[in-house]
């Protein structure tokens, strides 16, 4: 999920997604490159500011989790 350009697209700043959303601007930073999850509150905030389905947060995550799965069964 690209939190930033869907960010951009809307064109806000960290700083004003953050302040609609109820979050420091640290997390949404942090969530853009990849450091930190949302939890599913903010998730759907955020997503309810941008514009999209807030599971996408979470479909890369449960992806990535499969495939490592699959790596650890075929040893």
């Amino acid at each position: 999920m690209e939190l930033k350009i869907q960010r951009k697209k809307k064109r806000l700043t960290q700083q004003q997604l953050a302040e609609l959303v109820g979050v420091d601007r640290t997390l949404i930073s942090k969530i853009e490159c990849g450091a930190a999850t949302p939890s599913v509150a903010t998730a759907k905030k955020i997503a309810a500011v941008l514009d999209f389905d807030w599971v996408k947060f979470f479909d890369d995550e449960q992806a990535a989790t499969k495939e490592l799965s699959k790596t650890g069964t075929d040893e």
